[in-house]
């Protein structure tokens, strides 16, 4: 593939390809150039850096005025790459943006165009530069972990670094998938899914053991020969021996129903009934292909939808669909290809991927995931078979996932097209805060910020403060609040120097769009960029919530953000809510109107987020402070308790019964080391 051609930014390929270097201006054009106007002087800059440009491999950042990164590439030359961007016309309106934005430039040299590539991959995640195409979803996939560090290996679902010993398989598209997978392989296999802690301390089987989940190795119920050739079973179960395993589990059970050991016979049974759990759910088991991810894309209303089908030992585990920020006149096999070197940055690559379009630089990509993956990785776009019919079940469901997010996404636009007008806001809301609180009578109290914008929750964005001043009265929700949105707020002028964005514009434009059934254009003009300032903040609270909020604000010089009060009825129920203004009276909306219900999804996230942070910074300060911590616990019926259940955590999830079976623990105090776990927060 030619180096110099770039899957983002693609002008005069063919110049950049040329051996002759363009003569560039002297200094006075430059000057002369530079008045004409922004892209003049965009070009200017470019003509200044290209002189000073390595002619070796490497990565370039295009940075505006502010210092912001607009956009992250690579060039096999970067001399020839930058000459080519000088080129007066030629230019699509995006690359024009671009360069007229360009205010300096930055280079990287590097090795070889591979490595230049991955480079590049790694500071579009990191950076996430205004015009490169953006992985928006980027979470680390779960695996499945059979541990290699104990004698009793234990199965366990595993997200992030490998950094502990052992056999790990995956990836699965999601949680749910592994946990699923795990329940029925722990029906298959009998492996223990206890951590080593409780495992130690077990003086008779748990639980699992009486379900058929667990052979109970902690007890020895199962011998260590027996227990490991279980082990052995499940890896080459998960490493795609499944149809060997079956043949041997269906020998052995016909073995024992011929000595007439009908309870072994029973209990094999049950083992290949739940091996054909396993792969029923899989869905499509292809036939030919051990391993491959297939990626399928489809563009529709300026949109791109990406699925991805992950294939490992023959069996599908599953799939995900990414809908990546794009501009709209890049094609599929662009945004595909952009979007395949993020992907796997942080992840190892199989032997085989399968597109549905062909990308630039595929055989460049296939090269530098196999030197980052030490196996040989072959990306193919197949024509025939059952490769091809993989590839077209991935591209039909690419084209009903986006077909669901732009209804979605349709929906969500006239929800905030209906908060602007109830709240009387001056432009449709990019960006809406909303701050709660959560305490235990003021002890660990936390306050949390969640996002929410025309594409529901931005979750990377959720932040949390742990209430930290000294002078704080226990339990004082204003002060609180007052704590929180100081912080907040003090850090955005610092980071973001506040910029208001013109009422109406192109943003009232699109909005009118998604009302009329014509989706918005994913292309973001200079006004439309988004801001890390919101345009809505939704306190939960009442009156006082609110002008505590108020007076925080405009002590920071803050009057320009609108903020609303949102307060449940005087019994608390949902419905009855009331929205109190700093500048008109009170009001309700009618209980069925969709906009209640979109308000009451918002306060319902914050006060889940507060409360999930809230219960994390209490259960670390039991674990530090110890279950002297709750009344009635001494050293001794600790000590019992750690012996009986093993870890903290397994005492946190014990039921009255269970807690009520340990030496020394009766009824009443069981109920308080229940009720100490499970005691609901403000």
């Amino acid at each position: 593939m030619a180096g110099g051609k770039h899957k983002d930014i693609d002008p005069a390929t063919e110049l950049a390809e040329e051996d002759e270097e363009q003569a560039l201006p002297e200094t006075e054009e430059l000057s002369a150039e530079a008045a004409e106007g922004p892209l003049a002087a965009g070009r200017a800059v470019l003509l200044r850096y290209a002189k000073l440009a390595p002619s070796s491999p490497g990565v370039y950042r295009m940075l505006d005025a502010s210092g912001e990164v607009l956009y992250v590439g690579k060039a096999k030359s970067i001399k020839k790459r930058f000459t080519s961007y000088t080129r007066p016309t030629g230019h699509d309106t995006r690359i024009e943006r671009v360069i007229a934005l360009t205010a300096s430039v930055e280079f990287v040299t590097t090795a070889t165009e591979t490595e230049a590539l991955l480079l590049e991959a790694n500071l579009i995640k990191r950076l996430r530069p205004r015009f490169n195409v953006l992985l928006r979803d980027d979470k680390s996939f779960p695996y499945i972990l059979i541990t290699g560090d104990h004698w009793a290996p234990q199965i366990l679902k595993h997200r992030g670094a490998r950094s502990r010993k052992g056999s790990y398989y995956g990836p699965f598209a999601s949680v749910w998938a592994v946990n699923r997978t795990i329940t029925a392989l722990q029906r298959a296999f009998l492996l223990r899914s206890c951590s080593d802690g409780f495992f130690e301390s077990r003086t008779r089987p748990c639980l699992l053991y009486q379900i058929k989940r667990c052979s109970a190795p902690c007890t020895n119920e199962i011998d260590f020969a027996s227990y490991s050739e279980l082990v052995r079973e499940a890896k080459a179960f998960l490493s795609g021996r499944s149809q060997a395993i079956r043949d041997e589990l269906s020998a052995e059970m016909e073995k024992a129903a011929e000595a007439l050991d009908f309870e072994r016979a029973a209990i094999t049974r049950d083992r290949l009934a739940a091996l054909s759990a396993v792969q029923s759910t899989q869905g499509i088991n292809p036939r030919s292909t051990e391993e491959a991810d297939v990626f399928a894309i489809h563009q529709e209303g300026g949109f791109s939808g990406i699925e991805v089908f992950f294939f490992r030992t023959g069996q599908n585990w599953g799939n995900r669909a990414y809908f990546p920020k794009a501009d709209r006149s890049l094609g599929p096999g662009e945004v595909l290809g952009a979007f395949l070197a993020q992907f796997y940055d942080d992840k190892p690559a199989p032997s085989l991927i399968l597109l549905s379009h062909d990308i630039p630089e595929r055989e460049l990509l296939a090269e530098a995931l196999t030197a980052k993956t030490s196996h040989k990785v072959e990306v193919s776009v197949p024509q025939r078979g059952e490769k091809k019919e993989l590839v077209s079940h991935a591209l039909v469901n690419a084209r009903e996932a986006l077909g669901r997010k732009l209804a979605d996404t349709s929906s969500q636009q006239k929800l905030l097209r209906g908060i602007a007008e109830t709240f009387g806001l001056p432009r449709v809301p990019r960006r809406i805060e909303v701050y709660d609180n959560s305490h235990i009578q003021g002890s660990n109290a936390v306050g949390a910020m969640i996002v929410a914008g025309p594409e529901g929750f931005r979750k990377n964005q959720y932040r949390k403060f742990n209430i930290r001043s000294a002078e704080l009265t226990p339990g004082d929700d204003f002060a609180m609040m007052r704590e929180v949105l100081e912080r907040r707020f003090k850090r955005l002028m610092s980071e973001a120097p506040r910029v208001i964005p013109p009422a109406g514009g192109t943003m009232e434009a699109i909005q009118v769009a998604a009302v009329s059934g014509d989706m918005p254009v994913p292309a973001e003009s200079d006004d439309d960029r988004e801001s890390p300032w919101p345009d809505l903040v939704l306190i939960d609270g009442g009156q006082g919530q609110l002008n505590a909020a108020r007076e925080t604000l405009a002590a920071l010089g803050v009057t320009d953000v609108p903020t609303v009060g949102v307060a449940k009825g005087p019994d608390r129920d949902a419905g009855n809510e009331t929205f109190y203004f700093s500048d008109r009276p009170a009001i309700k909306l009618p209980p069925r109107d969709p906009l209640l219900y979109f308000i009451q999804r918002l306060r319902d996230e914050a006060h889940r987020f507060a409360i999930g942070s809230h219960r994390t910074r209490r259960k670390k300060d039991i674990r530090e402070a110890g279950l002297q911590e709750i009344p009635g616990i001494g050293p001794t019926r600790k000590r019992a308790l750690l012996h009986h259940f093993g870890t903290l955590k397994a005492i946190e999830r014990a039921s009255l019964t269970d807690l009520a079976q340990v030496p020394g623990i009766n009824d009443e105090i069981a109920r308080k080391i229940y009720d100490f776990f499970h005691e609901t927060a403000a």
